[in-house]
This record gives C-alpha cells, structure tokens and sequence, in this order.
C-alpha cells in the first residue's frame, strides 16, 4: 500500500472518514495512537512493532491463544467496524441489503482480488471453505468409475462432499498417503503423480494440512495435472492470509478459504476463486431471482445474507495491507523459525511439521515424548492459560501450535518455558 493511501486508511479507523468500507467513528485516543503506529513505523520491523499489533487484539484475561489455526480472532476496529455496519442495516434493512451496498460489496470483491493477483471476475464471496468444496464436489458429472485423488491428510469438509456427492454415484476416490515429514518438494509431488491414472478427473487438495501444518505443493502439482487435463481444487482454509498467494502462478483452477483464520476476519464469510476458463464446470449450490446471471456472482446468489460480515472482511484486507503484506508474510516465517531454535536442540521434544520453509509456515507441531498430547493440552491449558490444538491422528501425538500476527517472541518463550515444565514433570 503507498503511504498516501496507508496514511488514508489509518486516518479513517481513527476519525471514521468514509472510506472504501465506510468506517464508522469508534477509536478512542489510544487506539488512534495505536493506529497511527502502524503508519509512522510502515517499514519498522522491530518486536515493538509487533507487540503493538498485538494490543488490536483482546482474548480472554489470562488467555494465550496458540489456536487461530482453529479459528483467528477479530481485531478490535473490525469488531467495531462490523457492528456499526449491522447498526446501519437495522437502521434501514431494505435499502442496505438490496443495492444501498452494492459499491462497497464489490470493492470488497476486488481488496480480494488485488491480495491474491487474480481478477475481480474470479472472486466469489461465500460463507466458510466448506461451502466452497461443497460448491466444487456437487457441480460435476462424472461417470462411475471415474477417480478423483485425495490426499490422507484432507481436512473432513475437503472430503465428504466428494463422498455425498461422488462417491455415491461409483466415482472412485483415491486416497494416497502423504509423508509425514517430506525432504523436498518433490517428494510430496510424487505420491500425488503416482497416484494418477487414465481415469483420474480432479485432484482436490489442501494447501496446508491442518494436522501438521505442511503445505503442500500446489503449484507444482497443478502444472502436472494440466498436462494431464486433470483439474485441480484447493482448500485454502490454512494458507489465506498467512504468506503471499499468487493464484495465478499457483495454477490451481478452484481456491477456497475462510476468511476468519489468518484474515481475522468476523466469522461466517469466505473468499472462492475460480480461474476464468474452469468456470464453466461449475453450478450454483443455491439459485434464485438472478439466476441467469453469467458472472461469478452466481455462486453468491443468497437473496439476503450477512452483508456486515462481508464488509468487515474488506475492512480486514485494508488492516492487513496497513500493516503491510509482505511484513506479515515474513513475520509468520520469523515466528514459526524462532519456535523451531527454541526446541530444536532439546531432546524431550520432537518437531513433526517440516522444516523447510517451502514445506511449513505459522503452524507448528510438535510432541513431548513420553506424554499424552490430551493431558499435555489440558495441562497446558490448565496451568498456564495456553490454549492449542492436540493432534492424534497419523501417529501424531503432537500440540499444534498457531503463530498468528498477534504472537510475540516474548509469548513463544512463555510458551517454550511451559512446554519445557511439562515435559520434566
């Protein structure tokens, strides 16, 4: 963001000057303060700086959230923000819901866009990824003994749609089994190449798993699937927000993402894309008045639907771009490398999220050998206000940690020294 239009933007979270998502006034002298910060310090860097990113977001007293992998937390202007908009359509329901929004509706459409290098054509606001896979396994027709690869660490809204909708009509889902702990990328892309056949029609695939945190190679596998005319989807549940996505350079022909992970935006909204020329394989989950509409706009088609959610989501983008893209970016990669040297060289302790940053970002696994990850992550939480994610499955027995902008190196000790009390005990 150029500092005229960033200087822009914060102003207008401090004094409610309309703007693209039409602010309302809602920052006190110390949030304006806070704010302004974000600008004066555009290329600082420092762990200051992050902590007072962290002050735009309250949790509960006494609570450390290592869980945004779950689900991330608003910051405190777009709670605000959110609830001035749902103030103004209760004001005047009809105006707002049919057409008074329609401008900051597709500006929010293109604030996606523009953050993910795609057009605004190929941009659907939806509710949550599971509408967007849901939305991707019920279009096609394919014949029984057609096959559709799905790798073992696919998240459950990632599979049981192609089970209901799939599956059921003798469409054969091939389920590959992926390395825990990959060397290279390469690596991963040849269980995904060895899996395809003759009749292979789709790949469907994370583009982080949400059990350890590995990201898988979209790219790469995509270029080999389209050689192939085999399409490929994408739950983006994990990634969207975290590092820097380029959907045109990653190839894939459908992504789907909520927006209320590493977005942190309200909950219930979504982003799906769809690439121009593979937008013709897909239908509308729901349809209504506007049904012959050819655009993308199909696919969000709800009659009425949670607009003030929608206009917080475009108000998060413009939070993440004051804050700064590509700091962001590089932040998630410090924080998760910061974890990792605080760990690594202590035996108790075994790392189960790949190392390589091609590999893994701001999610983090990690066991404490010789204890049950239940009772680590009830004690954890219990002793210490932690709360994270246990994951058993895949012989895991591994915490899983988030390490979302709102995490300081300074929480990543505290976290490190409790682990460490943990595992003497």
């Amino acid at each position: 963001m150029e500092s005229k239009n960033r200087r822009k933007f914060i102003q207008s979270l401090a004094t409610g000057v309309a703007g693209i998502t039409m602010f309302p006034t809602f920052a006190k002298p110390k949030i304006q303060k806070q704010l302004d910060y974000l600008y004066d310090s555009a290329e600082n860097t420092t762990e200051a700086f992050w902590e007072n990113i962290k002050t735009q977001f309250v949790f509960a007293n006494q609570l450390r959230y290592f869980n945004n992998a779950s689900l991330g937390s608003s910051p405190v202007n777009i709670q605000k923000a959110t609830r001035k908009f749902r103030e103004t359509l209760d004001g005047f329901p009809s105006k707002y819901m049919w057409g008074g929004w329609n401008d900051e509706k597709e500006n929010t459409r293109i604030s996606i866009a523009k953050l993910f290098s795609v057009s605004s054509e190929e941009i659907a606001i939806i509710h949550n990824t599971t509408e967007g896979m849901n939305l991707i396994a019920r279009s096609f027709d394919l014949d029984p003994g057609d096959e559709v690869i799905l790798g073992d660490h696919e998240h459950a809204s990632g599979t049981i749609p192609w089970e209901v909708f799939q599956e059921t009509k003798g469409v054969k889902l091939i389920r590959p089994k992926l390395p825990i702990l990959p060397k290279s990328i390469d690596e991963v892309v040849e269980v995904y190449r060895k899996a395809i056949t003759a009749k292979t029609k789709i790949i469907s695939m994370c583009h982080i798993v949400n059990t350890n945190g590995m990201i898988l190679p979209v790219k790469e596998i995509s270029e080999m699937a389209h050689e192939k005319g085999i399409l490929v989807a994408v739950d983006g549940a994990q990634s969207a927000g975290m590092f820097k996505i380029d959907l045109n350079d990653m190839a894939c022909d459908f992504y789907t993402a909520s927006a209320h992970k590493w977005l942190f935006s309200p909950k219930g909204v979504g982003l799906f894309y769809a690439k121009k020329e593979s937008q013709h394989y897909l239908k509308p989950l729901m349809v209504a008045r506007g049904h012959t509409d050819k655009s993308i706009r199909r696919f969000e088609n709800y009659n009425t639907r949670n607009l003030p959610e929608v206009l917080g989501l475009g108000a998060c983008i413009e939070f993440h771009n004051a804050i700064g893209a590509e700091k962001v970016y590089s932040r998630s990669y410090e924080l998760k490398n910061y974890f990792r040297s605080k760990i690594s060289s202590n035996a108790r302790f075994k790392l189960k999220t790949p190392s390589n940053d091609d590999l893994s970002c701001a999610i983090q696994v990690v066991e404490i050998l010789g204890k049950d990850v239940k009772q680590m992550k009830t004690q954890l939480f219990d002793d210490f206000g932690i709360d994270c994610r246990p994951m058993t499955r895949f012989g895991l027995n591994a915490l899983r940690f988030s390490f979302a902008i709102y995490i300081t190196k300074k929480d990543i000790d505290y976290l490190v020294n409790a682990l460490e009390e943990l595992s003497e005990k």
